[in-house]
């Protein structure tokens, strides 16, 4: 398995203190053969010792380092994660592989190899993100499991051919693989506070580009609850913290269930070109179905653009129902396979 260059890009800022523990996991990492890797490590703006320990790391590592300083704004994930992107493609080529990941994440030895293979099925991989407080945390763990079982439903109802066997429900920077092309046609991380890699992913989607989510490759990140990003995942783990479960509302998995449903049924019907029974189902004028799916490039992004919200719209429930709801819709579909 060759695949030419690879750009690892992360953004840092003031993460001295987790530094030397992805460092040391980039020195593990498998490379596959006649691969040039090159490290983009964005300094976002640090003022504690994070500088030096990328010049130390640079001195010593055998992937090619690439260390870029950038003043100190306001805090923005999404800035800061594609410009480590546009240093890594400007180090690697146009022609690379890019993978993200954070500061204060550990990549899995096999990550490389794992991206790697899910990028020769797919135009864009998301791996699995493990907490480092995995079970020490069990309101979160639970919520993730929701995720899990959810997006498990979705592939039921909605099976594609470049999805992993082993799926997952994470669309995160920490763990993001995809082609420097690719990246520059989705025109890169937007400039956002958080939910950039959310976004990208969507982007993706619509775009027609096949979204693989992996759990063959794993990050390893930090479960801290005091975070560079308002409203980011520390924000989300203290306030499960503070309020429990009791505080947690999510969208609706029956109205979610609908939206894949029909998302199934949007692909069936771009590959025959028959849209009368889809306008149908979706409510809509054969016309509109028509002019979306002139707009598209391929099935995968029809399928993403055409279907529009439930007709009653996305209900947002307590956690708690939606989990019990999970359960018996997962039992219905099961029963009618």
């Amino acid at each position: 398995m060759s695949s030419g260059a690879i750009a690892i890009c992360i953004p840092a800022r003031d993460e001295a203190k987790r530094l030397p523990q992805l460092f040391d996991a980039l020195e593990r990492l498998t490379v596959p053969a006649q691969t040039a890797v090159f490290v983009s490590l964005l300094l976002d703006g640090c003022e504690d010792a994070s500088a030096a320990l990328a010049a130390i790391y640079r001195a010593r590592s055998r992937h090619r380092v690439v260390v870029t300083s950038v003043d100190r704004e306001p805090s923005n994930a999404g800035r800061a994660r594609d410009r480590a992107m546009r240093h890594g493609i400007d180090a690697a080529g146009q022609g690379a592989i890019l993978l993200s990941t954070d500061a204060d994440s550990v990549p899995a030895q096999d990550w490389i190899m794992a991206m790697v293979a899910g990028l020769e099925r797919a135009d864009l991989v998301t791996g699995d993100v493990v907490r480092a407080g995995h079970g020490r945390a069990p309101e979160q763990d639970r919520i993730e499991a929701y995720y899990a079982r959810l997006f498990a439903l979705r592939r039921q109802v909605d099976p594609v051919p470049w999805e992993a066997v082993r799926p997952h429900h994470h669309a995160s920077g920490a763990n993001m693989g995809l082609r420097a092309a690719s990246y520059r046609a989705l025109g890169g991380f937007l400039a956002v506070e958080r939910g950039e890699d959310a976004r990208l992913v969507d982007d993706a989607a619509r775009a027609g580009l096949r979204v693989r989510r992996d759990a063959a490759s794993i990050v390893h990140t930090s479960d801290r609850r005091v975070g560079r990003a308002r409203g980011g995942l520390a924000t989300v783990l203290h306030e499960i913290d503070r309020r429990g479960l009791d505080g947690v509302g999510v969208a609706h998995p029956a109205d979610q269930l609908w939206q894949y449903r029909m998302q199934g049924l949007a692909r069936a019907s771009f590959a025959v070109e028959a849209f009368e029974p889809l306008a149908a189902r979706l409510g809509l004028t054969l016309d509109h179905v028509i002019g979306v799916a002139r707009d598209c490039p391929n099935a995968e992004a029809f399928a993403m653009r055409v279907v529009p919200v439930p007709p009653g719209g996305m209900r947002h429930v307590p956690f708690l129902t939606a989990e019990a709801t999970l359960c018996a819709l997962t039992a219905s579909v099961g029963k009618a396979a």
